[in-house]
Formats: C-alpha cells, sequence, structure tokens
C-alpha cells in the first residue's frame, strides 16, 4: 500500500514596516518551510496567519492593528510579532483572541507559536529535503541585514527600546548570507541595518577568518568582500548600502564605489539642516561639513547618487530653520529625498518638547520640502537624457513589449524607475544597458541598446 504523504499546513503572512521588518519575516518563514509548512497567498488557504507589525509612529500602529483585525475577520487564528509586539495590552484589548504575540527579532518564539497552533507535519519522504530560503522580496535582488538595534538615542526615535543597542552579525555570516543569495539568483544586494556605519563596533571590529585569509567586524571591510561576489554566469552582483550615518571612515567606501566594487549609491538619514533643530533632536550638527564631504565624494565619483530623508515639523522648527533646510537642499543637490512630518511616537523624547508644530504647517513644510526636491530631482535626470546607462529590470510586459528597471541611482519601492520601449526581450533580474530618451521629475525612459 503507498505512503500517503500529509498535506502540510499553511501560513499566511502580512509583513509590515521597514526593510528590516522584511528580513524578519523572511528567516520566519525559512524556518516554517524547513519545518515543513508551506506559504498561502491568502486567508481562505491559510491555516494560520502571521502579521508582522510596526511600531514605529502612530500611524504605523493604527495600519498594525487594522492589518491584525482584517487577519481576525477573514481567518481567526492570528500570531502577532513584530515592533507592535512590545505593547501586547495594546494589542489583546483589541483583539483578544489572537493566538500569540511576540516581540521583534523573537524568531523561536513565532515558531513556537505557529507550532502550537498548527503541528507541523513531520513526513521523512520531504523533510529530509533541504528547503531553499523564503524570501518575500522578488527574487533578483535582496535584503541583507548586517546587525540590530542602534546605540544612537535621536529624541524622536524610539528603536533602541525597542530593538535595543547595536548588536552586530559576525562579517563571516553575513558574507555567507550573501554569497547564497547570489548563487541563487539575487543581483542585488541591499544593506540594511539600523545604523550601517557603525557596523562590527560591539564587535571591537574584530576580524573572521573568510575564504582565503580574515575579514573585519567594519563596514569597509565588509563591503570590500562584497563586492568580490560574482553570480554564477560570472556577473557582479549590484551592492547598494542603507541607512549610512556620515561618520568620516565612510569616506573610504566612495573610492570603491569609484573602482566598480560597490553600487555607486548611499542612502544617508540626514534628517534635517539647521543646526538648531538637529541639536534638539541629538542628531550630528555639522551641515556644512557634510556639503564638503558630499563634493568630495563626487570628485572622487562623479556617479554617485546619495538618497536621504527629512523630518519637517519637529518641535521648535521655525520658519527660519526650515528655510535653511530648503537652502541647503538646494547646495547639496542630493538625488533623491524623502519626508516626513514630524509625529509624536510613545515614549520618544521628543514627545515633550516646546514649540510643537501646528498640522497645518507641517502640511504646508511637507508640500514645499517635496515640490523643491522634485524640481533638483527633475533638472539632474534631464541632465541623464541622451546618456546609456546600466539597469537592473524589475519587471517585462510581454503584451506591449515594455519593461521597467531601475539605475543604479534608484533603490527599490522608495526610488525612481526607468521605463523601456522594444524591451520585450529582456527577462526579470536582466542588467541592461539603454539609451535614455525623456524623463520627468522622478524617473526615466529609455529603449535597450540591444533593441
Amino acid at each position: 500500500m503507498a505512503t500517503q504523504i500529509p498535506s502540510p499546513p499553511k501560513v499566511g503572512m502580512v509583513s509590515l514596516g521597514c526593510p528590516k521588518a522584511l528580513v524578519d519575516s523572511e528567516r520566519i518563514l525559512t524556518k516554517l518551510r524547513a519545518d515543513g509548512y508551506q506559504m498561502s497567498p491568502d486567508y481562505e488557504g491559510a491555516d494560520v496567519v502571521l502579521v508582522n507589525t510596526c511600531g514605529f509612529l502612530d500611524s504605523a500602529k493604527e495600519e498594525s492593528l487594522e492589518a491584525i483585525g482584517e487577519a481576525m475577520n477573514e481567518n481567526g487564528r492570528v500570531v502577532v510579532t513584530g515592533c507592535l509586539g512590545n505593547e501586547a495590552e495594546l494589542i489583546r484589548a483589541k483583539y483578544p483572541n489572537v493566538l500569540a504575540i511576540t516581540g521583534p527579532q523573537q524568531y523561536e518564539q513565532v515558531v513556537e507559536a505557529v507550532h502550537d497552533a498548527v503541528p507541523p507535519s513531520v513526513s521523512p519522504y520531504v523533510d529530509l529535503v533541504p528547503q531553499p530560503e523564503t524570501k518575500l522580496t522578488p527574487r533578483h535582488y535582496s535584503y541583507v541585514k548586517i546587525s540590530e538595534g542602534c546605540n544612537h538615542r535621536c529624541a524622536f526615535c524610539i528603536i533602541p527600546s525597542i530593538r535595543g543597542d547595536l548588536a552586530s552579525r559576525r562579517p563571516d555570516a553575513v558574507l555567507r548570507e550573501a554569497e547564497k543569495l547570489v548563487a541563487a539568483g539575487t543581483k542585488e544586494l541591499l544593506i540594511i541595518s539600523q545604523d550601517t556605519s557603525a557596523y562590527g563596533l560591539d564587535l571591537k571590529h574584530q576580524a573572521w577568518p573568510w575564504k582565503d585569509g580574515e575579514v573585519r567586524a567594519h563596514m569597509t571591510a565588509l563591503a570590500e568582500r562584497l563586492g568580490e561576489l560574482r553570480t554564477p554566469e560570472g556577473e557582479q552582483p549590484w551592492v547598494r548600502l542603507h541607512y549610512v550615518y556620515p561618520y568620516p571612515h565612510v569616506d573610504r567606501v566612495i573610492p570603491l564605489m569609484a573602482e566598480g566594487k560597490l553600487t555607486p549609491y548611499l542612502d544617508i538619514p540626514f534628517q534635517h539642516a539647521a543646526p538648531s533643530v538637529l541639536k534638539a533632536m541629538k542628531r550630528p550638527a555639522n551641515e556644512a561639513k557634510v556639503l564638503e564631504r558630499l563634493k568630495a565624494w563626487r570628485d572622487i565619483c562623479p556617479d554617485i547618487a546619495v538618497r536621504s530623508s527629512f523630518v519637517v515639523g519637529f518641535p521648535g522648527e521655525t520658519e527660519a530653520d526650515f528655510e535653511y533646510l530648503l537652502e541647503w537642499l538646494t547646495e547639496a543637490q542630493l538625488d533623491r529625498v524623502g519626508a516626513f512630518r514630524f509625529e509624536p511616537v510613545e515614549g520618544a523624547e521628543a514627545n515633550a518638547f516646546p514649540g510643537a508644530v501646528p498640522e497645518e504647517v507641517k502640511e504646508e513644510r511637507y508640500a514645499r520640502i517635496m515640490e523643491h526636491c522634485a524640481k533638483i530631482s527633475a533638472a539632474k535626470l534631464q541632465a541623464k537624457i541622451g546618456k546609456d546607462i546600466d539597469i537592473i529590470v524589475d519587471a517585462v510586459d510581454a503584451e506591449t513589449g515594455g519593461a521597467t528597471g531601475r539605475s543604479k541611482a534608484d533603490a527599490p519601492e522608495i526610488d525612481g524607475e526607468v521605463h523601456l520601449r522594444d524591451a520585450g526581450h529582456l527577462n526579470v533580474g536582466d542588467f541592461a544597458r539603454v539609451h535614455v530618451e525623456d524623463a520627468d521629475e522622478h524617473d526615466l525612459f529609455g529603449v535597450p541598446l540591444d533593441a
């Protein structure tokens, strides 16, 4: 009689928040899949639903609570994890019947909660086969988290109270993960943490054996080794650095970009430029020095793209402070900019600061900064018309023959895109050389050179 292989239980996942939370979700699902679970694309087919929450802003908390409510209504068997999991009482008060609640990075507890809710179906016929790592991002790009937590104590932020102080991963472990991802088809590695520049500080920048030598737990050493990776086809994957505080040693990664070892892109959370606001935020306040360094970086690597995010309406921000920020942005000529209206977060020191900015003023300043930066972006993109650039393909439309990709200046989800005609022969994940024909405020338009 044939052995009946049990049908594996299915898990649904709702992942909210930042890319770091997405990496947490991928790790949880990888473990569950190794335990014999399958992923369900919808509520109806799931035996249990995981909701990975965000608790950074009050608006994010609301979104997380709504997602939990939707999962409860549509399925009813829900396990909650992530940053909002630190406020279990808040969740229980609204949804007393959730199966379990855990905080961020509590992978074992999440897996145990799923096991309790829906025991895994163990079968030697299937469980002897190792499962590939589960990814929620498209196969051709992957986020790699190099550390948890943060040693900064910014007045508007509660991340250290949620995720703790800096805790770096060993560099050899990071490189092994990156190597596996590239071998499995990843063409772009997005390096993330709360503070990428501080990587390895808690490990005293100790060295670990790697391949034919060793690698230090330091951002520049790790970046150089990441730049040595190659795909099975011999291509060099893009390596993109996010959340980079502008410490002095960041200057040492710019030559690696000029040499083609790293993607010429830096995501630096400046947050503001006015000295008085930066001081109140408890952020480094040397905006003039930053402008000098931006110029020096561009002298070394003319193609470097710098993105940043800024907070408007921070308590005590005056109109003069905001005008200073706009003037600084004109000088800085950043390639990509995101902005946020200040929002009080429970537990943040800034909540008690005097000089609260009225909501209508926040909205007006937000609109002005976005318009201001859109003009800078439009001018920078116009200068690319007529040039040939490298892109990575994110989507192909077989019907129209069009495709969408990104240049080295564009990270997925947060930056611009490159829209192509006559590109039906390309595949998702391909690198391509394209000719830029047009541009708007955020995106480029062009055609593959081999069209």
